[in-house]
């Protein structure tokens, strides 16, 4: 079954790297991986052999960054007991105290348990025993959570940190260098697996002895496996990242991982409610044709923070099928306003939205390099103040890392972005002009009031354009 072609030289629980990994005794140890090679199933295995063992007296503690990898990992943890517990019983003993466990606690024998813990750093304080920090880089606040979780191995047992990269200005990353670059003051064991190195160690051996027959990944060999595995990620810098151990650049970028992670909805997360449901709505629209995306970015202003609720993309689509899909936006009773790129393309959007639904309530943005400025900075600053939340998406990401601050020889700013298969940072634009479209919120709704033909005004609030105290108007 599957064309692989590294071979492990026989059918055994671990590929090499992980029973490197495994059998490891360090006090600390430091894991920076590929995605989706087993590293977390394979500590699970670990964590639970050594509990399960009738000299333990140290618990273990995971700290997952959220609640569904939590469980996860403590599934595995189970099912590695049930297997260790059939060979206990065969000797007339148990290690496994089922009546003892729960969704988040896994009770042994001897009394000692393993422990998953909510990702928030200070339910660290005050635990003793073995440490495993799963996915360390995507935690709110890495650093703080190896500051609390450190001192639990005063009295003995191990800490492992297992993560794939994200940002070269993340916590893990330091850590990561330290012990590369500065002596390794820590006295870390530093493990490397990249997608690469699983392959040649018979990890796609192993995924096609688990996958259906019919898969078509057990066409491919270690080679096809990787192109395969390069060509579905977002751009080349998440593929590096994700699956080759190399941080993203945060020095270049202007958005940093970890402030995009920040403000992300998370995985699963029930973010597109009925918009008739929402408070004030406001729109941004990047304009695309042929090579471009249109992206259509609605935001609900809420809770003194701006909550995405669509974020629509159309390719190749006609003008007339772009509008087919605003208007109907447009005409919510709690859509407050709408900003649109009316650089070239989308200058004809632009107009015809304004025609329709007013010039207040529609505003066409030209693209020149300051109005980039006025759009860019305020999206990162919402960044920054935690007041913007986003869809967790791959596309997205990389859309928004892929803008780069740059200064011309004449000392000006100018924000650029490569074309890619995806879009040309259309996503972050449309962010942009929806949050711009925002205005002031906080001071309340803007009245649609006079917005006809014969109104007038300028910018966000012109002349004529007033905020109504307690205003109803829109509701």
């Amino acid at each position: 079954m599957g064309r692989a072609k590294n071979i492990p030289a026989r059918d055994v629980l671990l590929l090499p790297f992980q029973a490197r990994w495994v059998n490891d005794p360090a006090r600390l140890k430091i894991m920076e991986k590929s995605r989706q090679i087993g590293i977390s199933w394979s500590s699970a295995y670990s964590l639970t052999r050594r509990k399960a063992l009738s000299s333990a007296t140290l618990d273990g503690w995971v700290s997952s960054r959220d609640d569904a990898q939590a469980r996860l990992f403590l599934d595995d943890c189970l099912k590695f007991a049930k297997i260790l517990n059939v060979g206990a019983e065969d000797l007339g003993t148990q290690v496994l105290d089922a009546s003892g466990s729960t969704a988040f606690v896994l009770r042994f024998a001897s009394g000692v348990k393993i422990n998953s813990m909510s990702s928030n750093p200070d339910a660290q304080a005050g635990k003793r025993g073995d440490r495993l920090l799963d996915e360390f880089a995507l935690h709110k606040d890495p650093r703080k959570l190896y500051s609390i979780a450190y001192p639990g191995l005063t009295w003995g047992g191990q800490l492992e940190i297992v993560s794939t990269h994200r940002g070269s200005g993340n916590f893990f990353n330091e850590l990561v260098r330290e012990v590369r670059e500065k002596g390794n003051p820590k006295h870390f064991s530093l493990h490397r697996v990249t997608l690469e190195n699983a392959l040649d160690e018979g990890f796609l051996y192993k995924l096609q002895t688990k996958l259906p027959p019919d898969d078509p990944q057990q066409e491919m060999d270690e080679a096809d496996y990787f192109n395969f595995i390069r060509s579905g990620c977002a751009d080349e810098e998440s593929f590096l990242q994700e699956y080759m151990c190399v941080p993203a650049d945060d020095e270049s970028a202007f958005l940093s991982y970890d402030l995009i992670a920040s403000c992300e909805y998370q995985e699963g997360e029930s973010w597109e409610i009925p918009l008739q449901n929402c408070r004030d709505l406001y729109l941004g629209v990047d304009v695309g044709r042929a090579h471009d995306l249109t992206v259509i970015w609605v935001n609900e202003y809420a809770g003194g923070r701006h909550l995405t609720r669509r974020k629509i993309e159309l390719k190749n689509k006609t003008f007339t099928e772009q509008e087919g899909v605003l208007w109907p936006l447009l005409e919510l009773p709690n859509m407050r306003r709408c900003c649109i790129d009316a650089t070239g393309l989308g200058m004809q959007l632009a107009e015809r939205a304004a025609d329709r639904f007013g010039k207040y309530r529609v505003e066409g943005v030209q693209f020149t390099g300051p109005v980039k400025s006025d759009l860019a900075f305020p999206l990162r600053a919402a960044f920054e103040d935690g007041n913007v939340r986003i869809p967790f998406d791959k596309y997205l990401r990389a859309d928004l890392r892929a803008i780069r601050k740059e200064t011309t020889a004449a000392g000006n700013i100018r924000f650029s972005a490569d074309r890619g298969e995806n879009g040309h940072s259309d996503r972050f634009w449309a962010l942009a002009l929806a949050l711009h479209a925002a205005g002031d919120a906080a001071s309340g709704p803007c009245r649609m009031e006079g917005a006809g033909e014969d109104s007038t005004g300028s910018g966000l609030y012109g002349d004529g354009y007033d905020r109504p105290d307690n205003s109803d108007d829109l509701r």
